[in-house]
């Protein structure tokens, strides 16, 4: 609506000026976003006095917000994008300039070389695949998902012999149902091109089936997986270069260090031996703060490797914490770290719980902040504000993917000035590990201790002779037994049953509602072995080490992940005795098909210990996890859990040539001729007009980030601004945009519309990929060092300058997927 049908305002009175400055409502009754809603305040030139900013007699200005263009037009569906792009961003992450990082993407590139060639030597059996993650077609069975790499997903149905058009003799084929039609490939074809399709969470189903007649579909999938898979793989190597510009000087190495190392009673298998000399030189060689994942299964040894980085920080005068997911597992830590330390009087370990009193806390944080403590143990509550560290040097995570975001943020923050080491017992399949050495410190033990006796798991229909007679088998060898259920409902019930069956036997139960003392006294009994029967739910599912227990029993099996029972498993086998894990589950006739499948795939691999396939294909996916964040495996469901592993190591192999080299703004020429010329009335309602313009220079060669600030507070203090303003700003968009792209100079002739590059063939094919519209993805080719685009009719000037600014802020959206230095 026009300002000349409004009332016009006396501007020189102050009071109207301060009730519009200080006033959200009326910012938004005349269509505006109110300075207060900005995170950052407007630059120094555009705090100018409002007394020409409210109306003029022939501008016109929107009046209400759902009239109100800015939230639709180009430039604010722009800035909204960068705006998601930046919060996403680590926000203590530096700017590097292209001579630092090409130093820093050298040594990683050096070492990821040494991971990738060793994959490509590695004779490994065919399920965890090399490179290829491609199923053999004999191992599926009907009604199996999978992928194939140009069609999608579909159903196996069967091999059969069939006779070809072209041949008299019959051929195997692999029969495979699609949305619209059965297919059939040649055998030979199929293995080269059929992937199993499986999900993160354990159900198998795709959303769909593809179309054999329509692979539009599947294609956009495939590339909205592939554009995900170089965002992630950027994103870990920003991060990895980021720390490698940490310093803190190295750690002293401790003369006491072989007698301390000497205290262990086992001899080392040779991963623990690579881990301890891994973390050794990580501590006293390197000058950038450690961030390294200790892999191995439970009871591997991880702990030793930590106790070892430990001594090492003490020795030279700072503090270490050690955060644990579960107060139980925090209290196992503390007493392995108090045993081992109790050689040493002068080193203080302190144990942080919810079940100490308000004095003891008080008493703790007290010696936490003045350095009384040199070892301090806890859950998630040592990251609280109220705890302050002395001279804090090493943070020990156990188990990271158990803790809530706010923690893993708190825990990241910590990754930038202090040293920290991860053990988690998800293991993480070799080819995935060795294909990011130079991404991620990683050490793995994978060789069991030589004293380990493979554990013996039976499964079977839940009777309750087979659990008596289980039971009374390890109480006769003096043993100790956990019996897991999946919900806390039901664990009284268990314990009448076997308070009958054994009345001399002490029986507990144990979950995580209980009462903080009550589930410690419960866990430390259990431990000390005066609870011979511990009834629980999957809270002991990580981390405790009771070497007496070694039965489990496992009921209603179907309800638990195959991850979980995997780890459950784990609890026992601790010691020299062979432990038993017995899986009961019910009658099948009462169970769902989606349990019935699980319940199948459990028969077929009995052995849980010795190549558990699809539990191992599970925590394969649960490694993935640890990696990159939960987050991420959500866009695996695009394309399945294999071909996405696949095409993750084709992108990491690749990561250095999925480079953009950004050019300065300075140099680059947008030979469009356009100077739009505002109208008076406009130059009339700026302050200083000038100056404006000025300022939107500086802002469009900082970068694209200030760019985007200066235009919200701009439309902030002034409304949205006329056509010919808003083209000046879509040029200097344009010629920001060209320059993180590395565009040098776009020009016009006839229909077509050229721009000079230094883009490689392989970033433009990503970039142009991933392109949402099909108008600008089309028309776009590149040839040698130009990218054209032949429109279909000759444009006027301003609509060009506008076909160029949507097609460079398509481009643009790219660059999170693109290294750019």
């Amino acid at each position: 609506m026009a300002c000349s049908l409004l009332p016009v305002p006396d501007i020189s009175r102050p009071l109207v000026l301060k009730k519009l400055s200080s006033s959200p409502k009326l910012w938004t009754l005349l269509g505006l976003r109110c300075p207060c809603h900005f995170k950052t305040k407007p630059s120094l030139s555009l705090s100018l006095s409002l007394t020409k900013a409210v109306y003029t007699q022939n501008f016109s200005l929107p009046l209400s917000r759902d009239k109100m263009e800015p939230d639709q037009d180009p430039i604010s569906l722009l800035n909204e994008r960068i705006r998601r792009d930046y919060n996403k961003r680590d926000a203590s992450r530096t700017v590097m300039d292209s001579k630092e990082a090409e130093k820093y993407i050298q040594l990683v590139k050096e070492q990821q070389q040494r991971g990738l060639q060793k994959l490509k030597g590695d004779r490994q059996p065919k399920k965890n695949g090399g490179f290829s993650y491609k199923v053999d077609p004999y191992s599926l069975r009907s009604g199996d998902y999978v992928v194939h790499k140009k069609v999608g997903v579909g159903r196996f149905v069967g091999i059969k012999f069939d006779v070809p058009k072209d041949s008299p003799n019959p051929v195997e084929y692999v029969f495979i149902e699609y949305a619209d039609g059965m297919a059939k490939l040649p055998l030979t074809q199929a293995s080269r091109l059929l992937y199993r399709y499986n999900l993160p969470n354990e159900t198998k189903r795709p959303r769909t089936l593809s179309k054999l007649n329509d692979t539009t579909v599947w294609e956009r999938r495939k590339t909205k997986g592939k554009v995900a898979i170089q965002k992630m793989v950027v994103d870990l190597m920003e991060l990895y270069l980021h720390r490698l510009k940490q310093r803190r000087p190295p750690y002293p190495k401790s003369p006491s260090m072989a007698e301390f190392e000497a205290q262990f009673p086992f001899e080392p298998t040779p991963d623990q031996k690579q881990a301890f000399i891994d973390v050794g030189k990580d501590l006293t060689e390197r000058e950038t703060p450690m961030d390294r994942l200790i892999c191995g299964d439970v009871g591997f040894g991880k702990t030793e490797v930590a106790l070892r980085a430990i001594f090492c920080v003490v020795s030279a005068g700072k503090q270490a914490m050690v955060l644990a997911p579960t107060i139980v597992l925090a209290k196992q830590h503390f007493e392995v770290i108090s045993e081992r330390f109790s050689m040493y009087p002068e080193t203080k370990v302190g144990l942080m719980s919810r079940f100490q009193t308000k004095a003891e806390k008080e008493e703790h944080l007290h010696m936490i902040k003045n350095g009384q403590l040199d070892i301090i143990v806890g859950t998630h509550s040592l990251l609280g504000n109220r705890v302050v560290y002395n001279n804090l040097g090493l943070l020990v995570v156990d188990e990271e993917q158990r803790f809530g975001v706010k923690q893993k943020e708190k825990i990241a923050s910590f990754k930038t000035s202090v040293d920290v080491l991860t053990l988690s017992a998800t293991p993480i399949p070799r080819t995935l590990y060795l294909a990011l050495t130079g991404f991620r410190d990683a050490s793995l033990i994978s060789t069991p201790p030589p004293e380990r006796v493979p554990i013996k798991t039976h499964l079977s229909a839940y009777s309750k002779e087979n659990v008596i007679s289980a039971i009374k088998y390890e109480l006769d060898r003096g043993g100790q037994v956990f019996y897991v259920l999946p919900r806390i409902k039901g664990l009284e019930e268990v314990m009448e049953f076997l308070e009958q069956s054994f009345p001399t036997v002490e029986i507990a139960i144990a979950h995580g509602k209980q009462y903080s003392r009550q589930l410690e006294e419960t866990m430390e009994k259990f431990a000390q072995g005066e609870i011979k029967i511990l009834i629980c739910t999957n809270i002991v599912e990580s981390g405790l080490d009771i070497q007496n227990a070694n039965t489990i029993i496992v009921q209603e099996v179907q309800q638990f992940g195959l991850a979980q029972l995997y780890q459950l498993r784990g609890r026992v086998g601790r010691a020299y005795k062979e432990a038993h894990a017995h899986l009961f589950y019910p009658d099948k006739s009462l169970l769902t098909d989606q349990a019935l499948e699980r319940l199948a795939a459990l028969e077929e691999c009995r052995e849980l210990g010795q190549g558990f396939q699809l539990a191992e294909r599970d925590m394969g996916i649960r490694g993935f996890g640890t990696i990159f964040g939960e987050q991420q495996t959500g866009d695996v469901g695009n394309v399945g859990i294999d071909l996405f592993f696949e095409m993750l190591f084709e992108s990491l192999s690749k990561v250095e040539e999925h480079r953009v080299i950004s050019v300065p703004y300075q140099s680059v020429r947008v030979d469009i001729n356009i100077n739009p010329h505002l109208p008076s009335e406009y130059i009339n309602y700026l302050e200083n007009p000038m100056e404006i313009i000025n300022e939107a220079e500086k802002a469009a060669e900082k970068e694209i980030w200030s760019l985007m600030q200066f235009t919200e507070n701009l439309r902030c203090q002034y409304g949205k601004e006329p056509y010919s303003m808003e083209l000046l700003l879509k040029k200097l968009y344009v010629r920001r945009m060209a320059a993180d792209l590395g565009i040098k100079r776009i020009y016009a002739s006839g229909k077509m519309v050229g721009m000079k590059t230094n883009m490689t063939k392989l970033v433009f094919k990503l970039i142009t990929e991933s392109m949402v519209s099909d108008v600008h993805r089309n028309s776009l080719v590149l040839e040698d060092d130009l990218i054209k685009a032949e429109l279909l009719l000759e444009l006027p000037r301003d609509q060009l300058l506008n076909w160029i600014f949507q097609c460079l802020a398509e481009l643009h959206a790219s660059l999170p997927a693109l290294i750019k230095y």
